[in-house]
């Protein structure tokens, strides 16, 4: 169910006015179809409904259209335990597409109307039913396939031909509910050939065009069997950066945990961020640094990738170039279990969240 393209009925839109210097907000309703009804519908009247919904209105000619100038979030709200619907770390989503937009020069979307927008947004489809209930049945599996509302807030430029940056950016707020997100059937990850991200390039800004290589990337991954593809540094080869869409972590044998030290090449995940803090909560040590394939092939016991998208997810094998698998075990791991159970468990509202992490859209009341 990940990522289909099934969008809630209403969207925020925001377009920036260059003359007054403000953005002027708009809400769009395609239909206010409450989501038992439309589920009632024949697969052909539902198909024309979501056909309908899937379309955002923006320019067709534009420099996002022509040269993929434009950047996005993943956020994700949670039916949570008491009844209630939470956001997770929405503020931190709001800074990073804020320094997005900023490095793309073209005016920055300000963190409060982010954050605001966005929970309105929830809000407003929540009222038509578009969230989904809470099942206690997900806590036996540490939530590995429980069902979560994908927000997607996303920019795109003014009507254009020529080369240049946007100078009336549109922000649109839009989302669908999905599970689990890598497929099925696939195993382990492999390490691409292809380069993500060079050093003063765009690697730190979630930028459209970022994305066409991690797409051909993760698409020859999955036609060899595997599950993700890993990416290594531009200039010598040999260090890890990421995975298509998640940043990456590894588990030594004295359990520390080593991530690649943030720097332009490397995108700063919020989930990335938020394990990293668990971890230490725990009383793992924590390492953010250069790690090397060899270091890996010698040292490391666990692997797994975060991101908003893919939560905690392990990876069972990592492939070099040459063909070599390293073997991590299939599943989860206990490091990688343990930090998946508090951090799932404080989205859906299972267990305490004392950082304060989740930005309540609906109160619960269980």
């Amino acid at each position: 169910m990940a990522f289909a393209l099934n969008l809630y009925p209403i969207t925020y839109m925001a377009k920036y006015n260059p003359q007054t210097k403000n953005w002027d907000e708009q809400w769009l309703e395609s239909d206010k179809i409450p989501h038992d009804e439309l589920m009632a519908m024949s697969e052909d009247e539902r198909k024309v409904i979501l056909d309908k919904r899937n379309q955002m209105g923006t320019p067709s000619v534009s420099y996002t259209s022509q040269y993929a100038y434009s950047c996005f979030e993943g956020m994700k709200g949670f039916p949570t335990k008491d009844g209630g619907v939470a956001i997770f770390r929405p503020e931190e989503n709001a800074k990073r597409f804020y320094n997005s937009m900023k490095g793309m020069y073209c005016p920055p979307f300000p963190v409060e109307m982010y954050v605001k927008a966005s929970v309105e947004f929830v809000k407003k489809n929540a009222e038509l039913g578009y969230v989904p209930k809470y099942n206690p049945e997900w806590e036996k599996t540490d939530f590995a396939n429980a069902e979560s509302i994908y927000i997607r807030p996303f920019m795109n430029s003014e009507g254009a031909i020529g080369v240049g940056c946007a100078q009336q950016p549109c922000v649109i707020i839009c989302a669908t509910t999905v599970s689990a997100y890598f497929k099925a059937g696939l195993d382990g990850a492999v390490i691409t050939e292809r380069i993500r991200a060079t050093p003063h390039g765009t690697g730190y800004i979630k930028c459209a065009s970022n994305y066409v290589i991690s797409a051909l990337a993760k698409k020859e991954a999955e036609e060899k069997g595997f599950v993700e593809c890993v990416y290594l540094d531009a200039v010598h080869r040999k260090y890890f950066q990421e995975g298509s869409s998640c940043n990456i972590f590894f588990v030594l044998k004295d359990k520390t945990i080593v991530t690649p030290e943030l720097s332009d090449t490397i995108l700063p995940g919020i989930t990335r961020k938020s394990v990293i803090v668990l971890a230490k909560e725990k009383g793992y040590k924590v390492e953010e640094r250069q790690i090397s394939v060899k270091e890996v092939q010698k040292k490391a016991i666990e692997c797994f990738v975060t991101g908003t998208a893919a939560g905690i997810s392990p990876m069972s094998s990592i492939t070099d170039l040459k063909g070599k698998k390293t073997d991590f075990g299939s599943g989860f791991g206990p490091v990688a279990k343990e930090l998946q159970h508090e951090l799932k468990g404080r989205q859906y509202g299972a267990i305490a969240d004392p950082n304060n992490w989740n930005t309540v859209v609906i109160q619960g009341n269980n």
